[in-house]
């Protein structure tokens, strides 16, 4: 699911989407309601500030956008990711906002890190995919300075019961796919046993668990996804959000089935 999750959060930041009221951007201005890429006070996620002093470890960076929005506040970004192809592009990306970054091609297992290099260490929508999470953690956590904080996140559960039930036959099993579901309690618990404090758990992304389902239905490109439908629920949520109570409903939406699960820590 990390694909759908990635394409809903992350990279609608990235987006180029020329449309006011199209997916991307509705879901940027969502993404930022719920916490995400606050510009104005350099946090990448509410309570995850980055600066020039920080050194940033982006395990499974995927498209670089937390890289790069990191990169942009001046600190020293390790972009990591199993996949060569997806390296050379955020390298392209990181290089084009200047200082020297670092990427690297790993599985994570171990990551090629010294221990305690990094002042912040992002693991987004990766959790889910890898064999051994907990091991996966003990390695974030050896990375990490006293004292560093940690930006975790996983898809929601409710929703990946959601995407099952409507998922096309020929997109089942693919390589690359999620190995698990990751219970809220269950990724709390993994994250205090590896020796960290959870400062806050959280959720996000109701508008993007429901864009995705009806998605499959519409038989669209997802470079392409224009589709009444689709159109319809953009500007239906777009909608809500323009409401009083938008904001209210936005959260409680969130909590009840959200894209994504998300953890801020931080290492005593």
């Amino acid at each position: 699911m990390s694909d759908r999750v990635e394409h809903s959060t992350s990279a609608a930041a990235a987006s180029g989407d020329a449309e006011p009221h199209g997916p991307s951007t509705v879901g940027l201005r969502d993404a930022k309601l719920g916490g995400w890429y606050r510009e104005d006070t350099g946090e990448l996620f509410r309570g995850m500030p980055i600066d020039v002093d920080d050194v940033v470890v982006d395990v499974g960076c995927g498209a670089g956008v937390n890289s790069v929005f990191c990169a942009r506040r001046g600190a020293h970004v390790y972009a990591i990711d199993r996949e060569p192809q997806v390296i050379r592009e955020v390298r392209a990306r990181l290089s084009a906002e200047g200082g020297t970054p670092t990427t690297l091609v790993s599985d994570a297992n171990p990551l090629p890190l010294d221990d305690g290099i990094a002042t912040r260490v992002i693991c987004t929508e990766v959790l889910q995919h890898v064999d051994d999470p907990q091991a996966m953690l003990a390695e974030l956590v050896r990375v990490g300075a006293s004292g560093a904080l940690y930006l975790l996140s996983v898809p929601g559960a409710l929703q990946e019961d959601l995407q099952e039930k409507v998922l096309p036959p020929e997109y089942r099993g693919q390589p690359g796919g999620a190995v698990r579901v990751i219970a809220r309690d269950e990724l709390a618990r993994w994250v205090s046993e590896a020796g960290l404090v959870v400062m806050e758990h959280t959720q996000h992304g109701f508008f993007w668990s429901i864009w995705w389902a009806l998605f499959w239905g519409c038989e669209v490109e997802l470079h392409d996804p224009a589709h009444p439908v689709l159109d319809h629920w953009t500007a239906a949520w777009q909608a809500l959000l323009d409401m009083p109570q938008g904001h209210r409903l936005k959260r409680q939406l969130d909590e009840f089935m959200p894209i994504s699960q998300i953890i801020v820590a931080r290492k005593p």
